[in-house]
């Protein structure tokens, strides 16, 4: 079979669509997974020894298992477990926030511990409660810090969506695969779903990198 590049046109508003689904997923995801993680990073950080424990747990156990086996888990052992049901598009959203959050966790945990002890100690010496300190103090240092990483963590959520092909969410890898399967144009319909993937991934990678040029990151 000869190829013949027209027919991505003809399934362009299907992809984009897909590639839409793919986005909505990966923000409402990274939002909720950022919340989490900066809850999780400072519990390891700052909390006592029953706070350390609880969050060493969860981003163990979150970091020791594949995302696709998280997604089932939530979309299929769930509802038995706990009778409770949620809709694919859930359970997608669901496992980025959890996913991402554990591994963003040990990004805000790194961030902050690198901070030297000595601003903390200069901030409570002038009479600020801990908590501010690590807001207006070590906090701004310790964003820019985590600016790269946090940058590389977003662009492997985005690519995790994929994944969520096994629960029959409509996104981006899941739209290729059915027009695919209905006009056997693989060659294509891949090479669409690759560039508009690649798309993604630059722009975000393009807003990352002028994000680190503004705040002057070394």
């Amino acid at each position: 079979m000869e190829t013949d590049w027209s027919v991505i046109f003809d399934y362009l508003p299907a992809l984009l669509a897909g590639a839409k689904t793919t986005v909505y997923i990966t923000i409402l995801g990274l939002v909720g997974g950022m919340v989490l993680g900066t809850l999780a990073g400072l519990m390891r950080a700052y909390g006592g020894w029953l706070l350390n424990a609880i969050a060493f747990v969860y981003i163990e156990a979150i970091r020791g298992t594949p995302i696709v086996v998280q997604v089932m888990f939530l979309y299929f052992a769930l509802p038995v477990l706990a009778d409770i049901r949620i809709d694919p598009m859930s359970a997608a959203i669901l496992a980025i926030v959890v996913n991402a959050g554990a591994y963003i966790a040990e990004i805000v945990r790194g961030a902050f511990l690198s901070i030297s002890k000595g601003l903390t100690e200069a901030g409570l010496a002038i009479g600020l409660p801990h908590w501010k300190v690590l807001l207006y103090i070590v906090g701004p240092l310790a964003f820019r810090r985590l600016i790269p990483p946090l940058g590389n963590q977003f662009i492997v959520s985005l690519k995790d969506t994929s994944l969520f092909i096994v629960i029959g969410v409509g996104e981006l890898t899941r739209t290729g695969q059915e027009i695919m399967a209905s006009n056997f144009r693989a060659v294509e319909i891949w090479t669409a779903v690759a560039i508009i993937y690649l798309i993604m991934t630059g722009t975000l990678t393009l807003i990352l990198r002028v994000t680190e040029k503004r705040m002057k990151i070394l």
